[in-house]
This record gives C-alpha cells, sequence and structure tokens, in this order.
C-alpha cells in the first residue's frame, strides 16, 4: 500500500508551512490569486456585454467555476510536472512556492498587526484607514472597541478559507497523484471566485450562484473540522460545542458563522452586532458569549489558535504518512 504522504509531498507540506510563516505574501510578488482575479474579472465583464438572461448568466456562472478551479488544478499540477521534468529539485521547488501561495497566515497576522499599531498608540483615525484595506465594513466613525470587534472577526472568518481550508486540501492531494499544489491552488481558485462574484446583490445575483455554493460545500467540512480542532485544543470543548450549535447558524452563510463563533467561544469573546456597509445597517447575529473583551491580546491569542490548529493538522498529516 502506497504511503499516505511520500518524503517529497511532506518536504513541500513542511517547506510550504515554513515560507508562509516566514514570508507570507509580499505585495509587490506575482501571485496566482491576481492571475485568477483577472481572468474572474474580464470573463465576467465579457458576459455582462454579451448577454441579460438570468438563465444564460447562471449557466455561465456554472461555466466560470468549471474553468477556473479545474484549469487551475491542471495548471498547477502542470507546471509542477514540467518542472521535474527539467530537474526533481525544481519541481519541489516550484511546488513548495505554490502551496506556500495558497497559505494566508503570514498575510492574516501582518493584515492585524497592521491596525493594532496605530490602535495601540491611540490613533484611531490611522487605524480606521489601515482597517478599511482589509473588510468592506464603513470603518470612519468605528471607536476602539468596535475596530477590535472588526479585526477579531475577520481573523476568524477568514482562518478557515485562508489557512486551515488550502492546508486540508493540500494534505488531500498530497494523498493522491495530483499532488499538494493542484488541489490547494483549485481550493484558492473557489474562495477567489466567491470573494469576487459570488453575492447575492446584483450584477452578480445569477452568475456568482454557483461559486457561491461551490466553496460553501468544498470549505463545509475543513470549517467543521477547524471548530472541532478548536474545541479540543481550548480545554472546554463541551462549551465551545455548545455555543456554536446555539449560535453558529443564525449567520447566513453556512460557513463563516461556525468559524468566527469557534474562534469567540474558544477565547471567551462575543462576536456580531451593527455593522455599516456604505451607510447602510445590518445587523450581525450575536455569536458567543462576553466573558471577557476583545483585546489586543486576544486577538494575538487568536493568531496563536490559527498557528497551532495549523501546526496540529501538518503533523497529524505526516504522522499518518508514517502508519499508512
Amino acid at each position: 500500500m502506497t504511503e499516505f504522504v511520500d518524503g517529497d509531498a511532506a518536504i513541500v507540506l513542511i517547506g510550504a508551512a515554513g515560507l508562509d510563516f516566514l514570508v507570507g505574501d509580499p505585495w509587490h510578488w506575482p501571485h496566482p490569486v491576481q492571475g485568477m482575479g483577472w481572468l474572474i474579472q474580464r470573463y465576467t465583464n465579457l458576459a455582462f456585454k454579451t448577454t441579460q438572461s438570468a438563465t444564460v448568466m447562471k449557466g455561465l456562472g456554472v461555466l466560470l467555476s468549471v474553468l477556473l478551479v479545474g484549469g487551475s488544478a491542471v495548471v498547477g499540477w502542470g507546471m509542477v510536472a514540467i518542472a521535474r521534468w527539467f530537474h526533481p529539485s525544481l519541481g519541489l521547488g516550484l511546488e513548495v512556492i505554490l502551496v506556500a501561495s495558497c497559505f494566508a497566515g503570514r498575510s492574516l497576522r501582518d493584515a492585524a498587526e497592521d491596525v493594532l499599531v496605530p490602535l495601540l498608540q491611540e490613533d484611531l483615525a490611522e487605524a480606521r484607514q489601515r482597517l478599511s484595506r482589509y473588510v468592506g465594513r464603513d470603518t470612519q466613525n468605528l471607536d476602539k472597541p468596535e475596530i477590535l470587534r472588526a479585526v477579531f472577526e475577520t481573523v476568524a472568518e477568514n482562518s478557515v478559507d485562508g489557512i486551515m481550508g488550502p492546508l486540508f486540501y493540500a494534505l488531500v492531494g498530497a494523498a493522491t497523484p495530483l499532488g499538494s499544489a493542484s488541489l490547494a491552488l483549485a481550493y484558492k481558485a473557489a474562495s477567489t471566485l466567491d470573494s469576487m462574484v459570488g453575492y447575492r446583490a446584483a450584477p452578480y445575483t445569477d452568475i456568482g450562484w454557483f461559486s457561491a455554493q461551490f466553496e460553501d460545500r468544498l470549505t463545509w467540512l475543513p470549517c467543521r473540522l477547524t471548530m472541532l480542532t478548536l474545541a479540543l485544543i481550548s480545554g472546554q470543548p463541551r462549551r465551545v460545542l455548545t455555543l456554536c450549535q446555539r449560535d453558529a447558524d443564525a449567520d447566513p452563510s453556512p460557513n463563516s458563522g461556525w468559524s468566527e463563533c469557534a474562534y469567540a467561544a474558544s477565547l471567551g469573546v462575543q462576536v456580531g452586532g451593527e455593522n455599516a456597509y456604505k451607510g447602510v445597517v445590518k445587523v450581525k447575529p450575536l455569536m458567543g458569549d462576553a466573558v471577557q473583551e476583545i483585546t489586543p491580546e486576544v486577538i494575538r491569542d487568536c493568531l496563536r489558535l490559527n498557528r497551532f490548529c495549523f501546526l496540529l493538522w501538518l503533523g497529524i498529516g505526516l504522522s499518518i504518512s508514517q502508519i499508512w
């Protein structure tokens, strides 16, 4: 029987984790998501010019997801295969870089710290301005507690689709002939599609419906596994599970509510409340119990939970490879 993760795959996963932790995604470096975003924009612009039919637009939305997700997997596999044909080490190095580009651990940490630094210096204007780079809500009138809540919610919501989801599919890919890069890039493509066109509001209602549902289904399992992992490492599994069962389904998203609630319950804080988007106030359901306030240290605890959860999954995946 073949190993769950062979030696090269283990090197890829460990190398990618280390590269993301040390380097992340520097702004001036090219990134696969940039190419995905360019293709999505060109495709949707052409679709909007071509038809006004809701039925046709839904069909184009399905085609968009199939082409981008499937194409990302094929391109990732092909690039690594060609590089390996030149030299095995070249293929190994390229796969490390491609898989690392799918992890957002360092980027999420840097984004949080980018806002926390001026906030700790009591420079609310600068903290609001920096926060606006990372969130969709209006930030110009937020006070300190609301800025901290926004940062915490951003970290908690993006931890699954930006960190644990890509790792899950990289581990699955490592156990198949497709490899880690292929499936991690495919998941990243689905996540990028959801963030760009997966909206219920016009003009993406029809062209984005399939992308949103497809990403929801891909994320469902890693999200629940993340919630279970957080419940276990929190030391209060029953409390975390009870709060998630009580509150998470109140969020309209089948995954982000569970992700945010799991982190909130693990750290004893409450998320949700009023947010304004372009002047329109929307009320998100309250999740978790406010045992303590959200502070900069709580946000850093959330980031530490991310790293621990990531390393735990990575260690378990590599350990299984030794006993399979």
